[in-house]
């Protein structure tokens, strides 16, 4: 199953360059957005409507999964 971000304002999946980004793991989600709503993707976004939330220019430094590169992060 896949995951978005829901809008604060809009209360629609956020997108960048008319995609909706997305992720695999909602915890992960959570973790790098506490303040947001995470939410199940909507069945009416095909593939190709989406793009990875690694494959985002400001994601390139983040190392995916989450879980084997902690250290990534400030403690």
């Amino acid at each position: 199953m896949k995951y978005c971000l829901i809008g604060r304002t809009t209360k629609d999946p956020l997108s960048y360059k008319g995609k909706v980004l997305v992720h695999d793991d909602k915890s992960e989600l959570e973790f790098l957005f506490p303040n947001e709503r995470v939410a199940p993707l909507p069945k009416i976004f095909s593939e190709d409507l989406t793009m990875a939330l690694k494959d985002h220019p400001d994601m390139g430094a983040v190392q995916f999964p989450l879980r084997d590169h902690m250290n990534q992060f400030r403690k």
